[in-house]
């Protein structure tokens, strides 16, 4: 397929496309920090500025578009897609009315199926349904690649084909990771507030632009030997199946934090691309129709204009991948300081979140470990200085 890229950010969805076989014709991204990015990955290829400002589009078999998700992410302003940001969707409407797109691939956030009792997948969903396309949509996570718990919402819509034969291939079970203090690895956010301090055994939470605080950094890790390190910038482009220096285009690390927490996870984007040019399943899922729904919508579905809505029986990793562990993945890390492991430990103290036994007594180990290292006496884990 000939593709187009709306709302490109680091260009990690078109290049997973192109890995499945397709061919990038045109970029938008407003970012000039992404748009170095975007030149340097994708030489040749024109990158517009300003999606309000396109009228014209090249010839195209499909539009993807990461639009924004400030509107309808937890940590955002709730406005869903009547804000100013999030709302920016209607533009890719707008352009597929002056441009007809038989295909349309969109990326957002999984809490987009969640607000508001599903209002705004419903309204995504009966846009495409009075322009004639169906749809299909599904949360994936990409711990399916990865050691990133990082799910993410895909809606695909087309008049030439039926959606659900792309995205509703696979479907893996979360295969038994048993979990052990000393013996595995856990990451979890050390800038979250007293609410927000989830963590994750066996992979990272996912990969943020920032924290609450504006904080350009990633999460922690408890590693097996003991020590708490902070994820770097060169393991989260590892940890979102880039390149390593592949952002360094973008300048600064503010710039390069946002660009790699905001992009999709490049195994994710090909596992789509790949789909995309072999429709077809060999054991379609168990499907049910439904019409209002109370509460969020389903975690995968599909519709179309004449066939009415239908839930599907499907979760969220699509094929499970073999991977290296997690501490394969961060050879840049440091070690959370001092200051740091404090203001997350005093956190989790007021917080309501439950962590497995020891783990926070862990955490403290490692704040003795880091203090003695600062003051002298030791190395950190290692032998008296």
């Amino acid at each position: 397929m000939r593709t187009i890229g709306l709302f490109s950010g680091s260009g990690s969805l078109e290049a997973g496309l192109e890995a499945g076989g397709h061919e990038c014709r045109m970029l938008c991204e407003v970012s000039p920090s992404a748009r170095r990015v975007l030149a340097s990955r994708f030489p040749g290829v024109p990158v517009e500025h300003d999606v309000t400002a396109l009228r014209v589009l090249p010839e195209a078999d499909l539009l993807a578009a990461g639009f924004p998700c400030q509107d309808l992410s937890l940590s955002g302003g709730k406005a869903g897609l009547d804000g100013a940001r999030s709302g920016l969707v209607h533009e890719i409407f707008r352009l597929i009315d002056a441009n007809p797109v038989p295909n349309v691939l969109l990326e957002n956030v999984p809490n987009l199926v969640r607000m508001r009792g599903g209002r705004w997948v419903a309204a995504l969903a009966d846009a495409f349904e009075d322009r004639g396309y169906r749809w299909a949509y599904r949360i994936v996570d990409a711990r399916c690649a990865l050691p990133q718990r990082r799910e993410r919402f895909f809606m695909l819509a087309s008049r030439t084909m039926d959606p659900s034969q792309v995205l509703f291939a696979g479907d893996v079970p979360a295969p038994a990771l048993p979990f052990a203090l000393g013996r595995d690895p856990a990451g979890f956010y050390w800038t979250r507030g007293a609410s927000g301090l989830g963590w994750a055994p066996h992979c990272t939470p996912p990969i943020q632009g920032g924290s609450a605080k504006g904080i350009p950094s990633g999460p922690a890790v408890l590693l097996p030997d003991g020590r708490v390190v902070k994820v770097g910038l060169r393991d989260a482009e590892r940890l979102q199946g880039m390149r390593v220096g592949e952002t360094e285009a973008a300048g600064g690390e503010e710039h390069r934090w946002r660009i790699v927490g905001n992009a999709v996870a490049l195994p994710v984007a090909e596992w789509i691309g790949r789909r995309l040019a072999s429709p077809g399943l060999a054991q379609p899922p168990s499907t049910v129709p439904f019409g209002s729904l109370v509460g969020s919508w389903p975690t995968a579905a599909c519709g179309g204009p004449r066939g009415g809505r239908h839930r599907a029986a499907i979760g969220t990793l699509p094929f499970w991948r073999p991977r290296e562990r997690l501490e394969a993945y961060l050879p840049d890390a440091e070690p959370l300081s001092p200051r740091a492991t404090r203001g997350f430990l005093a956190r989790a103290a007021r917080g309501r979140m439950n962590f497995v036994p020891g783990f926070l007594d862990a955490v403290w180990s490692h704040l003795v470990a880091v203090e003695r290292s600062a003051g002298g006496g030791a190395d950190l884990f290692g032998a008296a200085a």
